[in-house]
């Protein structure tokens, strides 16, 4: 379970790519139908992560993206780089005049080292790193020595679409208050998250769990997503529950309003968002239709 909460993660970030021979356009993910004030919208569950042969889209998605008012999206994936970069410093890197937080639990110490020279990054510069994007970048570099392909995201293919189709693209997010969310972790549970992506870099079982993720979006399979989704919903660990409760369940609510309001002021809207925002029991579908709007899965 520690290591399903890694894979969720990763999917929020989009920080991870695996790379696999392409293959023709099928259904993929998950894909809605809402309907309300009069207008209607697509809202297709995405992977922020890419293989090749998630491409071409499947013809719907390709069709309700030339058709068109908006596309929305958690965050552009085409921000600056600068912008991206001084949200990493703010949230991700340790205050540089003062020493609160930075010492390494006595017993990760040694594991961390091992694993971080086996990725092949320097423990002196991550040293000035903050748990949690240590935890992300270790995971990441894992994949990457596997051929990962980090142009893949799904985002943002459907960022670049909407741009040669010149349709506005509106950010439901921003970057920083994504990974403001992970600065919120007390320095305890971020030591904690760390040593919980030791745990599945060690016993290999943080590759098996991702790849179950990418494999239910790469077949569309809602079995799968809801089994992912109520194992999360019923993980009580600290980690656990900070993913359930603070990066799904918190998030989801204003995504849905922010939806209902698009909704409400324009016609055949698409928006996507990562696919596990779409499952379980408190998903931005059911929030949606407990607002009154109607929601109907297609796949």
């Amino acid at each position: 379970m520690k290591q399903m909460r890694q894979a969720i993660i990763v999917v929020f970030l989009g920080w991870l790519v695996l790379a696999m021979p392409a293959a023709r356009a099928t259904e993929r993910g998950a894909l809605f139908k809402v309907t309300g004030s009069g207008h209607s919208m697509y809202l297709f569950g995405t992977m922020h992560v890419g293989l090749p042969e998630f491409y071409p889209l499947e013809p719907r998605i390709t069709a309700a993206i030339d058709g068109a008012s908006a596309l929305a999206l958690e965050i552009d994936p085409l921000t600056d780089a600068a912008q991206v970069n001084q949200a990493l410093q703010t949230y991700g890197s340790f205050d540089p005049r003062s020493s609160e937080g930075r010492e390494v639990p006595a017993a990760l110490k040694p594991r961390l080292d091992r694993v971080l020279r086996a990725a092949s990054m320097d423990p002196t510069t991550v040293a000035q790193l903050r748990p949690w994007l240590v935890a992300t970048a270790l995971t990441m570099g894992e994949f990457t020595q596997q051929g990962c392909r980090p142009e893949l995201s799904v985002d943002l293919h459907l960022a670049q679409m909407a741009r040669e189709r010149k349709l506005p693209v509106i950010e439901l997010e921003s970057l920083k208050m994504q990974l403001s969310l992970f600065a919120r972790m007390s320095s305890a549970d971020q030591w904690h998250f760390l040593e919980d992506t030791v745990d599945g870099i060690e016993n290999g079982r943080q590759q098996a769990e991702v790849h179950e993720v990418v494999d239910a979006w790469r077949t569309a399979d809602q079995a799968a997503f809801e089994s992912i989704a109520t194992r999360a919903e019923h993980d009580t660990t600290v980690a656990g529950k900070f993913v359930q409760k603070v990066l799904l369940e918190e998030r989801n609510g204003p995504i849905a309003d922010k939806l209902a309001a698009l909704l409400a002021r324009q016609d055949k809207a698409v928006a996507a968002i990562g696919v596990l925002h779409l499952v379980g029991r408190a998903s931005v579908p059911a929030k949606l239709r407990a607002r009154g709007i109607s929601v109907e899965r297609i796949y």
